[in-house]
């Protein structure tokens, strides 16, 4: 455990561990000074793990969130920490990690399970949007940053990423880079549609995206952007695209996200 100081205020960053089934799940909590803290957790994208997104942590901790990062069991290529299989991992294994860490951040006796804020990138993004949709907790606002809501269409197509397959006589593994898929990633989202999926989340949403991503194309995000606004009125609804931004922001480009996330936050 250790403190470090932004902005003024002092956040203590410790590990955590969580449970979901017999996995444990690792992650870091930074934890601002005071009591009945409002909840932040921040997703990693398909690969990745959690340091890649601690910018966004320490941003939300310093506006007093008790804020959460974690490597998602079987999600990661190198550094994650959490236990699980890369060929056992799907976007729905990652709900249940989700779920499992906003348990146990509602459970903290410093913290305030009556208002949550859940953001996540890239896949972590869909991920987050499919969780929020369940209504299962009191998630008041939702940030995506590039959500990955192509990954239904690129399994029936066949193609996710460098991987390539016959959507209708699956392998046991599928290759995509430098991570082995079992086919259960693909077959947990062949027939999900993300549009009707996302629709039980009403409240505030914010989604970034790079105009220039290549992985993960911009109508996705306009069309999630209009299912979010179309179902509800009385939400702030809001779509951000960053002119020269790809998929995963370069420091330049995270420099104007995380404007938008402050401005998004206190708005």
């Amino acid at each position: 455990m250790f403190k470090i100081t932004q902005k003024n205020n002092i956040i203590t960053k410790k590990p955590f561990e969580c449970k979901r089934d017999h996995l444990t799940i690792r992650g870091t909590e930074y934890r601002p000074t005071g009591e009945s803290l409002p909840i932040a957790i921040v997703c990693h994208g398909f690969m990745a793990f959690q340091d890649t997104v601690k910018q966004y942590a320490i941003e939300l901790a310093n506006m007093g969130y008790l804020t959460y990062t974690f490597d998602f069991c079987g999600g990661s290529v190198i550094k994650g920490k959490s236990d699980g299989l890369t060929t056992e991992m799907s976007v729905l294994t990652e709900v249940k990690d989700l779920e499992s860490v906003l348990d146990y951040a509602a459970s903290r006796e410093y913290a305030n399970q009556n208002d949550i804020v859940v953001m996540g990138c890239s896949q972590g993004g869909f991920v987050s949007s499919l969780a929020a949709a369940k209504e299962n907790y009191n998630i008041k606002k939702l940030i995506l940053f590039y959500p990955a809501f192509c990954i239904p269409d690129d399994a029936r197509a066949g193609k996710m990423m460098s991987a390539r397959f016959d959507p209708n006589h699956l392998p046991e593994v599928i290759q995509c880079g430098p991570m082995k898929l079992g086919k259960c990633y693909v077959e947990d989202v062949i027939r999900i549609d993300p549009f009707q999926e996302i629709k039980g989340y009403k409240n505030d949403v914010l989604i970034v995206h790079g105009a220039k991503d290549e992985i993960v194309n911009i109508k996705y995000s306009k069309k999630a952007y209009k299912t979010y606004r179309d179902i509800s009125a009385d939400r702030k609804a809001r779509i951000e695209i960053i002119k020269n931004g790809g998929h995963g922001f370069s420091r330049e480009i995270d420099k104007i996200a995380k404007e938008i996330l402050n401005d998004f936050m206190v708005s």
